[in-house]
């Protein structure tokens, strides 16, 4: 039965929105009913553009979270263990952290011009500094005693940290993939309003130029549905033993 609300909720709202459109005589060019985005997201999806505008979204996507990650965590790790050149980094971090990535697309169309490139820094910044602080916060939890057996054990250089230092705080850094990938796919969205010309963010506003508010309706759908899958998708590395042995060390 629980599992069945969800489900009945979703039905009921689009029950009570198409009743209303109906009723009111609402225009399709202002609030579509859902029969009426479902027939423009099947148009969408019979002609192939949905698959390339999402292509699009997900190249972008992959590459600027990948980069970030690839340079935050080591980061954070090594900020982390060295307390002097963390507490050293802490107020710029601080103060670079709460700063909206879409405050940086003035810069990246004046470095990076039109194109892939701007989208991918944006998506860069969006998930850098999430990944950073975690990657931070994971190591200064930490248990000192780990740390003095790992000493007594000579542990040194790569192997301290690939043994010790990176699975004891696997989980923080889990955590940060997984909010981090939601605050990316948020923001690769508004980007592509403005720097490229293909993309779900791109298929919005070409659809709002050219009042077809049921393809603005259908894009936003298909937003929600591959978020919802890639969070589902990052969510499984929670079950990975290595990552619940660490969350029990803690």
């Amino acid at each position: 039965m629980k599992k069945c609300l969800p489900f009945a909720s979703f039905l009921f709202t689009i029950i009570v929105w198409e009743t209303a459109v109906r009723a009111f005589g609402i225009s399709v060019h202002s609030m579509p009913a859902p029969s009426q985005v479902a027939l423009g997201l099947w148009e969408m999806i019979r002609s192939g553009v949905i698959f390339h505008h999402i292509t699009a979204s997900l190249f972008r996507v992959t590459w600027g979270y990948f980069l970030a990650v690839c340079t935050a965590v080591p980061i954070g790790l090594v900020l982390g263990i060295w307390r002097q050149a963390g507490q050293l980094a802490e107020p710029l971090i601080q103060f670079l952290r709460p700063i909206s990535p879409l405050a940086w697309i003035p810069f990246a169309l004046l470095w990076l011009g039109i194109g892939d490139k701007p989208a991918v820094f944006l998506i860069f910044l969006s998930v850098f500094f999430p990944m950073l602080v975690f990657s931070m916060s994971g190591v200064s939890g930490i248990k000192k005693t780990y740390i003095r057996i790992a000493a007594n054990f000579g542990l040194k250089g790569r192997d301290y940290y690939v043994k010790v230092i990176l699975p004891a705080a696997l989980p923080e850094i889990v955590t940060g993939l997984r909010i981090s990938l939601g605050t990316a796919w948020v923001v690769i969205v508004a980007a592509e309003m403005i720097a490229v010309k293909s993309g779900l963010g791109y298929l919005i506003i070409d659809a709002r130029n050219s009042l077809r508010m049921d393809h603005v309706i259908g894009a936003m759908i298909i937003i929600g549905a591959t978020g919802l899958v890639l969070d589902r998708c990052i969510r499984k590395l929670e079950d990975l033993p290595a990552v619940k042995w660490s969350r029990v060390l803690k």
